[in-house]
Parts: structure tokens; sequence; C-alpha cells
């Protein structure tokens, strides 16, 4: 009698322990680490203070840095380094002349590394000198898990960050009007100063596709894997999401929105 009943009481708390991780890890073996925040609260998360490579998902501290500045209208000269980037590019050619907004714009619909690379020796003088910057900029926003090695996000063991101080650094940069607008286009195009013009096609695949999605940035590299961030917002609702290193990014931050709208609460309506 006593073996049965504590028998059944070692069933019910192991049912009672599962049922816990359910609910505190709805997403299992979604991503290496995932962050879901609802009206900008965290509502599930796992693994969201490891530190992980965070690919291009870095550029949204470059371009925060090169907009907080404020010459948008400037124009910046395409350096044979820049010109030279790896990975994803747009296809500047060395001493060609383009504005900052037009390569901002490049940078973040496109993920150019090359318009990328331009900003950041236009606006502090060499790559390495912007860089400092960037971890200035961790430091003062209190992303204690971040830290960077180039502007763009290349694989490399000193550029890393967290879902969580990723979720920080989303909302600061959505917060810059200019940025969140680009950010939202699933298409625009840019010229150079001499009217080459770029057709620009976002990266991110979610826009267009999931009701409500306003951006953000999308990554991509051997070691990081496929990584996202996506903010969503309906009837004054608003679900955010970061996804490191995931395993079908598209459908499994699809999903993850959909769910955090499901426990949001009502729409907020003006009276």
């Amino acid at each position: 009698m006593l073996r049965r009943l504590a028998a059944a009481l070692l069933c019910a708390a192991a049912a009672h322990a599962a049922h816990a991780a359910a609910a505190a890890d709805p997403f299992p073996g979604v991503a290496s680490a995932y962050l879901v925040g609802v009206n900008g609260g965290v509502r599930w998360a796992a693994n969201a203070d490891r530190r992980l490579p965070p690919a291009s998902l870095v550029k949204l501290m470059t371009a925060l840095i090169v907009a907080e500045d404020g010459r948008g209208d400037e124009a910046v000269i395409v350096s044979g380094t820049a010109a030279a980037a790896s990975g994803a590019r747009l296809g500047l050619r060395a001493g060609e002349r383009m504005r900052v907004d037009a390569l901002l714009a490049a940078m973040l619909i496109h993920s150019a590394n090359d318009a990328c690379r331009a900003l950041a020796q236009w606006q502090a003088g060499s790559e390495s000198a912007f860089v400092a910057r960037m971890n200035r900029r961790a430091v003062e926003l209190g992303l204690a898990d971040t830290a960077f090695a180039d502007a763009c996000g290349h694989d490399d063991a000193r550029t890393y960050s967290t879902a969580h101080d990723l979720d920080v650094l989303a909302r600061r940069f959505m917060a810059v009007e200019k940025l969140a607008m680009l950010v939202g286009h699933e298409r625009l195009d840019v010229r150079t100063q001499a009217g080459r013009t770029f057709h620009l096609t976002t990266t991110n695949a979610l826009l267009g596709r999931v009701p409500g999605v306003r951006g953000v940035k999308t990554g991509y590299t051997p070691n990081a894997g496929t990584c996202v961030i996506a903010l969503t917002e309906r009837e004054g609702r608003q679900v955010l999401v970061v996804l490191l290193h995931g395993r079908d990014r598209w459908w499994d931050a699809a999903a993850m929105i959909e769910r955090a709208f499901d426990v949001a609460g009502p729409p907020e309506h003006a009276p």
C-alpha cells in the first residue's frame, strides 16, 4: 500500500514537473536561445542570458550609432576595403559616393556588409575606432553580455550577445523613428550620387506575411546559424521575438508571435 502510494506521488510529481517545464519553455528546441516579450515584459525565454554569436543582428548597434549621429544627408566615399567586404553585399565600388541614409537602408534591408563597413569607416575614421564606440554604447545601454569585434557581425569569438541583451537593443533601435521606418520596408530603391540604382529586397520573410510585423533584423553565419529579431504590433499590443541559432526561424517565429498574442490580453481600444 505504502509502495503504491509512494509510486503514485512520484508519478504525480514527475507530471507536475513536466507541466511546469512546458509552461516555462513552451518552445523547446526552437533555438539555442530565444526570448518572447509581450507588451514590454518577458513572457517566455530559454537560455536568454547565454552568450552566442549574433551574426548580422550586430548591425542594429551599427545603425543606432550612425542614426544618433544625425548626419543622414551627408555623403560617404566608399573605400576600397569597404567595397571588398565579404558576405552579403550591395556591390558598391571604391570611390563611389552615397548618402548616409541610403547606406543605412542597404545595411538594414539587404544586410549589405559593404554599406555597413563604409558607414563605420566614415563615422569614426576607421572600423576599429567605430567598434570601440559600439562597445562603449553597449555599456551605456546596460548590455552586460554583449561585445563587438567588427561592425557587421562576422564570426569572431570576440563578438557575442544574448537574447536578453538583443531584446533591449532592438527596443532602443525601434524607438528611433528613421530606423523603425527603414526595417519596415519590404522593398526600396537607393542610389549613389552618380545615379547608380540598387533595388533592395528585405531579408526578413516575416514582413508582409505575418500581420503586424514591423521589422527588425535577420542574421546568418556558419557559427551563429539562422537568427532573427521580429517586432509585431496589433491593436495596441506588441510582441518581440528574438531567436539565436534557430531551427526553422520563419515558421517558429510566426508560431511564437501568434501564441504570444493569444496570451497578450484583449486589444486596447480608445474610449
